[in-house]
């Protein structure tokens, strides 16, 4: 997230989310979903993918290969009707299995196109199949449901999800919102291709993830068909709906730029716009290759909600972006987006990489350097809430999105810096993003990474900066 929500910069980045189609999974990343949550004996699929900080997020059995959500939203009576239908593999002999999925009225559940049994526990969608599914077995499930999304209330009391707003809706789901629009195996160890097709009234315009594919109107509805053919995590995906002008370019590097932004925004949002074709290019520079076919921005009005999220492809503002916060939610589709968790305690490898990035892009482009930054965050008193945890261990979900994760984080990677000199550091930075692309990664990987390429003893610094309670003193 950018420091806008829960963060002092911009949110979640406060301060400082086929039908044709299946996306290809590298091995890698098939193996370590194959394990995506620890199974109880049997052939029961597990009703969470094993989170200590979200125990219900995702669900065992399975891995959800593509995603085909067709949808229609009314924006005066705030009803969404839905069809998810979910091409998936079995990772176990699978009797039964769960989906994700919060408030939202299911009228049908079928598996392999043969009607399956199916009840409600909480935020789990149990569906209980015609016969038993093979390990290994390909099958697809699907749902339909309708009602009045509503959005989640996070541990730190904020929200995400399906968001209303005074023309439509407001649609982030870090950490558990997606579950509040489709049902899915809703943790970032899932990660699926996806098929979206709106419909909204004639006017409005709905943007998700990925490229569009095409738009049409007829009897006053305008449906919208947008494919992301790179794995994404659920969290990741967006249908925001609004009012929107829309801009269509395309960069030199032949990325596909769509923003969608709220009229109310457009003075504010234009000039900041215009620079993302640079921003990303210089990103690339330094992270290697910018991992999608498409980018751009949905720059929408919504005052209350307090912060912007990295949505694949297409971050969401709630309101115009400052640059800060473009270059943060822009480095997040490498770190975060590309390379994602595989559990919520390593946010800081989305969130520290994502904040380091603005000092950098401030360092290059004649700004305050790097250490200068770091050094006004280094003379905040040992009561100040930057020391109060350890980025690589937050200790819960109300923190995970709280200033040590996201500038003690940054101040982490400043320190490995130093350690290892400029030329082994951007080397660093740039293996974890091409070496992970399209998969997972964890501290430990990252921390075992930096000591091989740099050939140092990196474990004293990372145990003071990642594991660390407390101000630790300077070396």
């Amino acid at each position: 997230m950018t420091p806008f929500r829960r963060q002092p910069a911009r949110r979640r980045t406060t301060v400082l989310r086929r039908r044709a189609v299946l996306a290809t999974v590298p091995v890698a990343l098939a193996a370590l979903i194959g394990a995506t949550a620890p199974t109880a004996p049997g052939t029961a699929g597990a009703p969470g993918a094993g989170d200590p900080y979200f125990p219900l997020s995702g669900n065992g059995g399975y891995h959800v290969r593509h995603y085909d959500l067709t949808l229609r939203y009314d924006t005066t009576t705030r009803n969404l009707r839905g069809t998810a239908v979910l091409s998936a593999r079995a990772t176990q002999r699978l009797s039964r299995f769960d989906l994700d999925l919060t408030g939202l009225t299911v009228t049908g559940v079928t598996v392999d196109r043969t009607p399956a049994t199916f009840r409600r526990d909480g935020q789990e969608l149990v569906v209980t199949p015609p016969r038993t599914l093979p390990a290994g077995g390909a099958f697809q499930v699907a749902v339909t449901y309708q009602g009045t999304p509503a959005p989640v209330t996070d541990p730190d009391g904020s929200q995400d999800g399906w968001i209303p707003t005074d023309d439509g809706a407001f649609v982030a789901g870090e950490p558990q919102g997606a579950m509040s629009w489709f049902p899915g195996n809703a943790h970032p160890k899932d990660k699926s291709s996806y098929d979206f097709t709106l419909t909204v009234p004639q006017g409005r315009t709905a943007v998700a993830n990925g490229e569009l594919l095409s738009e049409h109107t007829t009897h006053g509805q305008t449906t919208f068909h947008w494919r992301e053919t790179r794995p994404m995590a659920a969290y990741l995906a967006t249908a925001t709906i609004g009012t929107f002008r829309v801009e269509r370019s395309t960069t030199p590097d032949g990325i596909q730029i769509y923003n969608a932004v709220d009229p109310r925004e457009a003075s504010a949002a234009a000039p900041v716009l215009k620079q993302l074709p640079a921003v990303l290019a210089w990103e690339s520079k330094l992270f290697g290759p910018y991992p999608y076919r498409s980018a751009g921005a949905i720059v929408d009005h919504a005052p209350d909600i307090g912060y912007a999220l990295e949505t694949q492809t297409r971050p969401v503002y709630d309101s115009a972006p400052d640059l800060t916060t473009l270059v943060h939610e822009s480095a997040h589709q490498w770190f975060g987006d590309s390379v994602s968790l595989t559990s919520w305690k390593d946010v800081w490898l989305n969130e520290g990489f994502a904040t380091y990035a603005e000092w950098l892009y401030s360092e290059q482009h004649g700004g305050d350097s790097a250490q200068k930054t770091f050094d006004a965050l280094y003379a905040s008193p040992a009561s100040d809430a930057l020391w109060a945890y350890p980025p690589a261990d937050p200790g819960s979900g109300k923190n995970i999105f709280g200033t040590p994760v996201y500038s003690r984080g940054a101040m982490a990677l400043h320190e490995l810096r130093r350690a290892v000199g400029d030329r082994d550091f951007f080397r660093i930075l740039r293996a974890w993003a091409t070496g992970h692309r399209d998969g997972h990664g964890t501290t430990a990987q990252f921390t075992d990474l930096a000591e091989r390429l740099s050939g140092k003893r990196l474990d004293g610094l990372f145990h003071t900066w990642l594991f660390s309670k407390g101000k630790p003193n300077k070396a």
